[in-house]
This record gives structure tokens, C-alpha cells and sequence, in this order.
């Protein structure tokens, strides 16, 4: 029964250390081995906010990817447009969305951005990030900055790019 509470224990420390480790602040490594619980405490806690709510801000910034000027969410991964898509509404839903997860929330200029940020909506009080009129996307097959893994794919349904920093 005690090593049964020292275990419960060990694993609220973990979690402990998963939610302040997720918000910035410098924590000491624990002893305990992380519980799944704990690990998706974690992941949860370093994940940007899924509401994309018209109060949710998502700033935009410029990167050189292959010699071009592309525009980035703010973890340095390269933002899409679909070429399906209107200026005022995204054609990708459902399973697209898996391959596809669209930048909600209202776009702020960051470094290096120029041109026409804006919003469509998903439905509900969802939101998506535009750039000059276009809906923006971030592609499963980049797995870090510095990737374009998703530019000129035909998939979903239509043909996928990097957006292009104007100016």
C-alpha cells in the first residue's frame, strides 16, 4: 500500500515538472520515470493553443529555405497555401486537416513579413490565418524548421505550396 502512494507520488511530481517545464521555466530533471499520463501533460503543456478563437494572436515570421524567402508560424515551420482554396473560404476539412493542420488564429507580423494578413472562418468561432488572401497550413512531413517538405505536392485534392514572403 505505501509503495502504492510513493509511486501516486512520484508520478503528481512528474507531472508537476511537465506542466512548469512546459510554460518556460528552467526545472531540475526528475528521478521518476514519466508516466504516459505525465508525458501527455508534457506535450500538452508545450503545444500551441488549438482553440484559434478570434482572441487566439499566431505571429508570422520570414525565413530562407532553399534560397527562397518563405513565410513561417512562429516555431520556424514553413506555412502552405492551397490552391483549392478561396480568399474566403479553406477547402480543406476533414482528413485534409490531419496532413494539413490549418494556422488558427489571427495573424501578428513578425520579422521580415510584409503583405496582407487576415482570417477566414473554419465555422464556429474558429478561425484561420491568411496571407495575402490566403488561407495558411502547416504540412505533417516537415518535422522542424528549415523543412519544405509539402511545396508543389498534389495532394488532398489539389496542388500544395510554400507561401512566398512578398516584397
Amino acid at each position: 500500500m505505501k509503495s502504492m502512494q510513493r509511486a501516486r507520488r512520484a508520478g503528481l511530481a512528474v507531472v508537476a515538472v511537465a506542466v512548469i517545464g512546459g510554460s518556460g521555466v528552467a526545472v531540475g530533471a526528475a528521478t521518476a520515470t514519466p508516466s504516459p499520463a505525465a508525458t501527455s501533460v508534457q506535450a500538452a503543456a508545450s503545444a500551441p493553443p488549438a482553440s484559434g478563437g478570434s482572441g487566439t494572436r499566431v505571429t508570422l515570421k520570414a525565413a530562407t529555405i532553399g534560397g527562397v524567402s518563405v513565410l513561417t508560424n512562429a516555431h520556424g515551420l514553413t506555412l502552405y497555401w492551397f490552391a483549392s482554396d478561396t480568399p474566403t473560404m479553406s477547402k480543406c476539412t476533414g482528413s485534409c486537416t490531419a496532413y494539413w493542420p490549418p494556422l488558427l488564429g489571427s495573424p501578428r507580423p513578425g520579422p521580415g513579413v510584409t503583405g496582407t494578413l487576415g482570417t477566414v472562418s473554419r465555422g464556429g468561432r474558429s478561425v484561420q490565418a491568411t496571407y495575402d488572401g490566403h488561407p495558411l497550413y502547416t504540412y505533417v512531413g516537415d518535422n522542424g524548421p528549415g523543412q519544405a517538405n509539402g511545396n508543389n505536392l498534389d495532394l488532398n485534392g489539389g496542388l500544395w505550396y510554400e507561401v512566398r514572403v512578398s516584397g
